[in-house]
């Protein structure tokens, strides 16, 4: 019988809602009248949800947005006991996610491990420290330059190199590949770099000096700082400054199905655009209730699914959103009108005015509301 109930909801409902109420109404063993009681709350409640037929939900939405931002702190968190790690939070963070910047101002990642590495304090340190990246700067205890001779001496450290299981000869094979155009010498824990160029500047000395501090030893690149976090009592969380998701999935012990990155773009690149289109989701939600702020979570989902419909991701600029409009006055009412009405004109576009922007321009009814029907009147024959 109660196959024939939920059959009669088909296509009222939406089918994930549909089988949420199939899963509990089983869970808790409902009969076949209040297994109908529910499916009717239920559609009673979806229905309200739904906007109505000529709501200016765009509109709403862009205002819903528009008014707490402007009450907004701009201000950067600061994670206590790790120096560099900040978070760019309030406005700022906001116009990031929303004008679909290629990378945010601080990236961060939240590594989540698999069950039997996340209650260990050693395994979580013994994975944050595969996850940080090392640079020469970092296993290095001097960088000296040597005028007379035109080289760089670089004096190893050898408590950072037993830390992170390096030594002397593996560092020199990773200089050798990094710097082709540079003779590498080795003795002891001491690395001598030479330029092959004959020019005896000191600025050329200078720059290969700074050039060789940055070259990659070991761990992952591009993650500064990591940071392991209890976040229940029986689950640690390791937050990386820096975002590497690609190489950060590969070390053992890492949960990838929880793993995420506050990177859309490097999301959408790995994970795929639905990923992306959570993490604006989650990332917009998580700066709003930062500052206390409450948004309807439908707008925000609107805003990503706008962002992201194209199966790419575009920001709300003249440049994203705004250059995929259909009308050339919506497109020109957004900065650069003269380039946009020049080109149009020159193909011989047509403008169907269809929206709201290009028939406020034209002093129209607009087609929201009472504008949204159009009236038909039936005419009497006349009497001959």
């Amino acid at each position: 019988m109660s196959a024939t109930i939920y059959k009669d909801y088909e296509n009222t409902l939406p089918k994930p809602i549909l089988d949420n109420v199939k899963t509990l109404c089983s869970k808790y063993k409902l009969s076949d009248a209040k297994i109908k009681k529910t499916l009717e709350k239920t559609k009673e409640a979806y229905l309200k949800a739904q906007v109505e037929p000529g709501e200016s939900i765009g509109i709403v939405t862009a205002e819903s947005f528009g008014e707490p931002s402007t009450q907004m702190i701009l201000r950067v968190f600061h994670f206590a006991g790790a120096s560099e790690m900040n978070i760019t939070v309030g406005l700022p963070r906001l116009i990031e996610i929303f004008d679909a910047r290629k990378e945010p101002s601080t990236p961060m990642m939240e590594v989540y491990l698999e069950k039997k590495y996340a209650t260990s304090p050693s395994k979580v340190k013994e994975i944050a420290e595969k996850i940080k990246g090392n640079t020469l700067e970092d296993v290095a205890s001097e960088f000296l330059l040597n005028i007379m001779e035109n080289k760089v001496e670089i004096k190893l450290s050898r408590n950072k190199m037993q830390e992170l299981n390096l030594n002397s000869k593996d560092i020199s094979d990773i200089i050798v590949n990094s710097l082709k155009t540079v003779s590498v010498e080795q003795d002891r824990d001491n690395i001598i770099l030479k330029p092959e160029s004959k020019t005896n500047k000191l600025s050329d000395l200078y720059k290969l000096k700074e050039k060789s501090k940055d070259i990659h030893v070991s761990g992952v690149k591009k993650i500064t700082q990591v940071f392991p976090m209890k976040i229940n009592d029986d689950e640690y969380v390791i937050y990386c400054s820096g975002s590497n998701l690609k190489e950060v999935f590969e070390i053992e012990g890492v949960d990838s199905t929880r793993t995420k990155s506050n990177n859309i773009f490097e999301t959408a690149a790995i994970l795929g655009i639905e990923a992306a289109r959570q993490t604006i989701i989650e990332e917009t939600l998580k700066v709003l209730e930062e500052q206390g702020l409450n948004i309807d979570i439908r707008h925000i989902m609107l805003l990503a699914d706008t962002m992201t419909r194209s199966g790419g991701i575009r920001g709300t600029t003249r440049t994203g959103i705004t250059k995929e409009k259909e009308s050339v006055l919506a497109r020109a009412s957004f900065e650069t009108p003269i380039r946009h009405l020049v080109n149009a004109s020159l193909i011989g576009e047509k403008d169907p005015l269809s929206s709201v922007v290009e028939n406020v321009m034209l002093n129209q009814a607009i087609p929201l509301g009472t504008g949204l029907p159009g009236l038909m009147a039936k005419m009497k024959e006349k009497k001959k």
